[in-house]
């Protein structure tokens, strides 16, 4: 095993023999990649608050509209993880649906007459479902506004929106346009970019936030690399990511990530704090690691604490692994195995980019460990960084 420094000072013959030539740096580089997407969104700001004005996001109440956050798999994600956020910003009803729930079902989603924003995520821009259902809402629903977060300035789905009347494209620095597999960098700048839309008539104040998460984030990297790599060595076959509100998309994306990075030879599943009693319990045995991304929130941490302890009463897992203040590291640490710290300044609806970097470590250094390679782990190509074309009907 190699220090996560030390992947990307690998000579470059060697970072790609490996598979470690984009993966290692995609992850190391998110704080600072993150200011670049701030700065993105203040020089588009007064473009991007005109469509968000004429969507009538300061409408009145009741008129304002159903706000949809749209994309597949980690894409998907990055909507679970601002939805909450959105929703008390903007005070809109807002919801998250996968595209490939929508190309399916796309009538029952759609309630004639109402006023929708939908928001689509995509690194790529030019995923089978997210096109397909772009496409198929521009024609048979004009006046649902669309805004799409890519990026990839060449993407299909903002060559689409440039002959719609009622679109917005937003395309984030090409730095972050994942060459690897998995996203990674994509994922939280495009969380970050969710972010500032939300904030987008107090950005200001958003700024100070960014600040101290690129901060959180680069001490987090170290410790939770070193982590990573410590409990890679366990040779565990199964992990289980938990959490609860924004960070309940954290533990998904992190489950996605170590499953995608070990070809699935590390079994991954995640649940919500209080839904991990109500059967998928069943899954874990001592073979498994369990991480636990804990709220920062005094009452809802207690569930989670709760939990831990449980867990480690039943004696069912490997390891117990938590994610969660500093503050709370003295009350949390007697239930739990190892501690990572973040920082306390830091509100959960924030803090999935960050949580994210340790469930993003642990696919890597897994993957390393089962002698795979990061950057394109799928040695049959049974899964590729854009989804194959299929079919659409």
């Amino acid at each position: 095993m190699t220090s996560l420094a030390s992947f990307v000072e690998l000579p470059i013959d060697e970072q790609k023999a490996r598979g470690l030539l984009f993966t290692p740096r995609e992850i190391a580089q998110q704080p600072e990649t993150w200011e670049t997407t701030l700065q993105i969104f203040q020089q588009h700001q007064e473009r991007i608050r005109r469509f968000l004005d004429a969507a009538g996001v300061r409408d009145a109440l009741e008129q304002r509209p159903v706000v949809m956050l749209i994309g597949a798999g980690t894409s998907d994600y990055i909507g679970q993880a601002v939805e909450l956020l959105l929703r008390q910003k903007w005070g809109c009803e807002v919801s998250t649906v996968a595209s490939t729930d929508l190309l399916t079902n796309l009538e029952e989603y759609v309630v004639p007459g109402r006023r929708y924003l939908w928001i689509s995520f995509s690194r790529s821009g030019d995923s089978p479902e997210g096109v397909a259902v772009l496409e198929q809402a521009i024609q048979l629903y004009p006046n649902v506004a669309h805004l799409v977060v890519t990026c990839n300035a060449r993407a299909r789905m903002a060559e689409i929106c440039k002959d719609a009347g009622r679109a917005c494209v937003v395309v984030l620095d090409d730095v972050v346009n994942d060459r690897s597999l998995a996203m990674t960098s994509s994922f939280t700048n495009m969380i970050v970019m969710g972010q500032c839309l939300a904030n987008a008539w107090s950005i200001e104040e958003y700024s100070a936030v960014v600040e101290r998460m690129v901060r959180a984030g680069r001490s987090l990297l170290t410790r939770a690399a070193d982590e990573a790599e410590r409990l890679a060595g366990k040779g565990f076959s199964r992990v289980c990511f938990i959490g609860a509100g924004a960070l309940a998309s954290v533990a998904k994306e992190s489950a996605l990530k170590v499953l995608e990075m070990t070809a699935g030879q590390v079994q991954a599943m995640s649940e919500t704090v209080l839904g991990l009693r109500h059967g998928p319990m069943a899954a874990l045995d001592t073979q498994t690691l369990f991480v636990c991304f804990v709220s920062g929130a005094e009452r809802r941490a207690k569930y989670a604490i709760d939990l831990l302890r449980e867990i480690g009463e039943k004696g069912i897992v490997l390891e117990r692994i938590a994610v969660g203040s500093a503050a709370a590291r003295a009350e949390i640490a007697p239930f739990c195995d190892a501690y990572l710290a973040v920082d306390d300044a830091i509100d959960d609806a924030y803090r999935p980019a960050l949580d994210v970097i340790f469930g993003q470590l642990l696919g890597l250094y897994c993957s390393v460990a089962h002698k795979l390679k990061p950057d394109s782990p799928s040695p049959g190509g049974v899964i590729n960084r854009v989804v194959q074309k299929f079919r659409i009907y």
